[in-house]
C-alpha cells in the first residue's frame, strides 16, 4: 500500500485520465460542463494536497461551470514534484470520490489548468505569480509552513529556513519568502497586488498569513513591508471537508469506476463547508453562489471548526495511536472514545464557541459524529497526529485557558494533553511503535524519553515548553495535577484502563 509520495499509479495497460478520455467516461461520471481551453487562469494555489483538491479546486471547478472563464487554478507544490509529476500526464484532471453507504461517486475535477513545482520551476512559478490576471493566492501549506511561533501567530524570525531566504531572498524556499517576492516582482512591474487567501486550520489563519508574510517583507525591506502591509489584503477563511491521505485502494476504486487510470485522486466525505471573509480588492470568484458563506466575520465559524471538528480529532489521534486504533472510524466504534469526545464537546469545548449565524452548535457536534463514523473515509489517526506542537494550542489549549479564565473546570483537554505527552514517547512499552511528525519533534521526543520514568517528571517537563503551553494553562494548579495524574495512569495501567475510569467517573 501507498500513497502518491511513493509514486505510482496505474496497472500499465489502462489508457490515463486525460482530457483525451473524458467524452469515453461512463454517463454517471461527473466531468467538466466547460471548454477547459477556453479558461485563463485567476489563481496561483500554493500547496497541493488533497486538502485544496478536494475542497478549493471543487468549489471552483463549480464556477467554471456557472460559466466563469477567468478563474482556473495553477497549483504550486512548494515541497516536492510527485504531484506534479502525477497530474501534469493528466492534463491536471483528478477524479473526486465521495464515499457514502459503500458506495463510490466519481467526479473528474478541471479547475486546475497547470502543476508546477518550485524545486525546479522557482522562476517560471514567480513569472506565473507576476500575471496580471491572477489576482488570488490561495495556500494549503499546513500549519507549520508559514514558519510562525503557534504561541504568539509571528513570524519566527530564527527558523533556519527563514534565516535562509532572507540571504537569498530572491531564491526563496519558503511560504513567507515566495509570496514577498512575488509580491515584489509585481509591484516593480506596476501589477495590480494579488489578495493572498489562507485555507489552512489555523485560528485567523489570514491574520497569521499577514504576520509572517510583512514581517518577512519588513526583515528584507522596510519600505516593502510597509507597502504590503498597507495594500495586501489577507481574507480568512474556514475549510471544512475531511480529506484522508490517498492509497492505492483509492487508485483501484478509480481504475474500476472509470476505466482509466488516476495517478492521484482525491477521496473526501460528501459533507463540505467554506466560510471566507469578503475582501478581494481585485476581484474574486463567485463562490457564494456555488455553496460558501461570504461574510464579515468568520471567527465564529473558524472557531467552531478549529475546537469541535479539530480539537475533537486531535484527542481521537492520540489516544488511538496509544490504543493500536488505525482509522476515526475505528475510534468511533470503540466503547469509550465516542464518550470521551461528546464529554469533551459538553464540558469543554461548546460553551467557549461563540454564536455561529445559522448554526446549532450543539446539533454540529452531533453531526460530526455521524461524520466520523463513516467507515468509507479512511482517515489515520497517526496522520491527524502530526504537528502537534502547532495544532494543541487552537484546538485545545485555548479553549482550556477560556474556561480556566472563567474560573471553570477543565475535564477532558488535561486528558488529551496527557495522551500526547505518553504518544511523544514513541512506544507503547509491549513492542509497538511509531514515529513522531513535528517541527519540534526532535526537541519534545527527548524531553519525553529523559523524563520517562516519572509522570510528574514528564508532565512538567513538557508544560514548561512556553512555545506551546501558555502560561495560564500550564500554571494552573488544578489543569497540572489532572494531565499529572492522566499521564500517570496511561503509563503504569494503559490506554484502555485510563479510558474505562475516565468515562465511568
Amino acid at each position: 500500500m501507498s500513497d502518491l509520495s511513493q509514486g505510482s499509479a496505474t496497472d500499465g495497460t489502462a489508457p490515463r485520465l486525460s482530457e483525451r478520455v473524458l467524452a469515453g467516461l461512463p454517463a454517471a461520471v461527473a466531468r467538466p460542463a466547460y471548454d477547459r481551453r477556453a479558461v485563463a487562469a485567476g489563481i496561483v494555489h500554493l500547496g497541493l494536497g488533497a486538502f485544496c483538491r478536494g475542497h478549493l479546486g471543487v468549489y471552483t471547478d463549480d464556477v467554471l461551470a456557472a460559466g466563469a472563464t477567468d478563474w482556473g487554478i495553477v497549483g504550486v507544490d512548494l515541497m516536492s514534484p510527485d504531484i506534479r509529476a502525477a497530474l501534469k500526464p493528466q492534463d491536471c484532471l483528478y477524479t473526486l470520490i465521495n464515499r457514502v453507504d459503500g458506495v463510490d461517486r466519481l467526479r473528474v475535477v478541471g479547475s486546475f489548468l497547470d502543476v508546477m513545482a518550485t524545486s525546479d520551476q522557482l522562476e517560471e512559478v514567480l513569472a506565473v505569480m507576476c500575471r496580471p490576471e491572477i489576482r488570488v493566492v490561495t495556500i494549503t501549506v499546513t500549519e507549520k509552513g508559514y514558519c510562525h511561533d503557534p504561541a504568539t501567530g509571528r513570524l519566527n524570525e530564527a527558523h533556519p529556513a527563514v534565516i535562509a531566504d532572507l540571504a537569498a531572498p530572491e531564491a526563496p524556499k519558503t511560504l513567507p519568502g515566495l509570496v514577498v517576492e512575488a509580491i515584489r516582482r509585481r509591484r516593480a512591474a506596476g501589477v495590480k497586488p494579488f489578495t493572498v487567501l489562507s485555507c489552512d486550520n489555523l485560528a485567523q489563519n489570514g491574520v497569521v498569513a499577514s504576520r509572517v508574510v510583512t514581517r518577512f517583507a519588513e526583515l528584507r525591506d522596510p519600505e516593502l513591508g510597509a507597502w504590503i502591509a498597507g495594500n495586501i489584503a489577507f481574507p480568512c477563511s474556514m475549510v471544512d471537508r475531511i480529506t484522508p491521505a490517498t492509497r492505492d485502494a483509492e487508485r483501484a476504486a478509480v481504475l474500476n469506476g472509470l476505466g482509466v487510470a488516476d495517478a492521484w485522486p482525491v477521496v473526501s466525505e460528501p459533507f463540505r463547508q467554506w466560510a471566507i471573509e469578503d475582501n478581494f480588492p481585485n476581484g474574486r470568484p463567485a463562490w457564494e453562489t456555488v455553496g460558501a458563506t461570504l461574510t464579515d466575520d468568520v471567527v465564529p465559524f473558524e472557531t467552531m471548526k478549529l475546537r469541535c471538528l479539530n480539537g475533537s480529532h486531535s484527542t481521537l489521534a492520540y489516544l488511538s495511536v496509544l490504543a493500536g486504533i488505525e482509522t476515526i472510524a475505528d475510534a468511533m466504534a470503540d466503547p469509550h472514545l465516542p464518550q470521551v469526545i461528546r464529554k469533551l464537546w459538553d464540558k469543554d469545548i461548546i460553551a467557549t464557541v461563540p454564536p455561529v449565524p445559522d448554526t446549532d452548535v450543539v446539533a454540529y457536534t452531533h453531526d460530526l459524529e455521524a461524520r466520523y463514523r463513516n467507515p468509507e473515509i479512511r482517515h489515520l489517526t497517526i496522520q491527524i497526529s502530526s504537528d502537534g506542537s502547532q495544532k494543541l494550542g487552537p484546538r485545545l489549549l485555548e479553549p482550556a485557558a477560556e474556561r480556566i479564565a472563567a474560573g471553570q473546570e477543565v475535564k477532558v483537554v488535561p486528558l488529551t494533553v496527557a495522551a500526547w505527552m505518553a504518544f511523544l514517547l514513541e512506544d507503547d512499552g509491549k513492542g509497538r511503535t511509531w514515529k513522531v511528525a513535528d517541527p519540534m519533534a526532535d526537541r519534545l521526543t527527548s524531553l519525553a524519553r529523559a523524563n520517562a520514568g516519572s509522570a510528574e517528571q514528564l508532565a512538567g517537563a513538557l508544560l514548561a515548553v512556553s512555545e506551546i503551553f501558555p502560561a495560564e494553562v500550564a500554571g494552573n494548579a488544578a489543569f497540572r495535577a489532572a494531565v499529572v495524574e492522566h499521564l500517570d495512569s496511561l503509563l503504569s495501567r494503559g490506554v484502555r484502563a485510563t479510558l474505562a475510569a475516565f468515562v465511568a467517573a
